[in-house]
């Protein structure tokens, strides 16, 4: 394949996969959109409902990330203890990342409910130090052991792909996602007991 032909190829592969994407991005905006008029299907944190599709995954997940992206900044901020530290500044990368995708996929944000709220407001009164740290890491050990259950409901249910495209991309984003909440979930609550003794 001569240099002409190879840049053709180039050009044409790349278009086609940004119109791809394009179709994928829009086709996962219509079902988010037909999921926020039925928010009472969403699981959120303390209400355990299945987890039957692609958007009400990333329904479930993006709240509690947005949660987590402003409590983690917080964390950079006010913790004092050098693990909690550093969990923080690992965690809001994530959530800024999470976050970004999930947006990007056209999940709409909900509003925070109760407990997103009262979780919030505990860290913003907490004095910087001790009483954050250990308020700080318990919020995120909580966020996690939801997401993670969240991850495994779905993929519990999933069939591989069978409904499509956007369905496989969702089953994907939780397979990778999965991993991550389960080793936040060990670290959290190794540095719960550590913070406690």
């Amino acid at each position: 394949m001569n240099d002409t032909n190879r840049r053709e190829f180039l050009k044409t592969s790349v278009k086609g996969a940004a119109v791809l994407g394009v179709g994928l991005s829009s086709l996962s905006f219509l079902t988010t959109a037909q999921a926020a008029a039925d928010k009472a299907d969403v699981s959120m944190p303390g209400d355990k409902k299945p987890v039957t599709n692609e958007e009400l995954f990333r329904m479930g997940v993006i709240g509690p990330a947005e949660l987590s992206l402003v409590t983690s900044q917080l964390a950079l901020e006010k913790a004092t203890d050098k693990d909690v530290k550093e969990f923080a500044g690992f965690e809001h990368t994530e959530a800024i990342a999470v976050t970004s995708v999930l947006k990007q996929l056209g999940t709409a944000v909900p509003a925070p409910d109760a407990k997103a709220k009262a979780t919030l407001e505990k860290l913003q009164a907490a004095g910087k130090g001790a009483e954050f740290d250990k308020a700080y890491i318990m919020a995120q050990y909580e966020n996690h052991v939801f997401l993670r259950d969240h991850a495994e409901d779905y993929l519990k249910r999933a069939e591989g792909g069978k409904d499509g495209a956007a369905e496989l991309q969702g089953q994907h984003l939780a397979t990778l996602a999965l991993a991550t909440f389960k080793e936040h979930v060990a670290i959290t609550k190794r540095i719960s007991g550590e913070l406690k003794a």
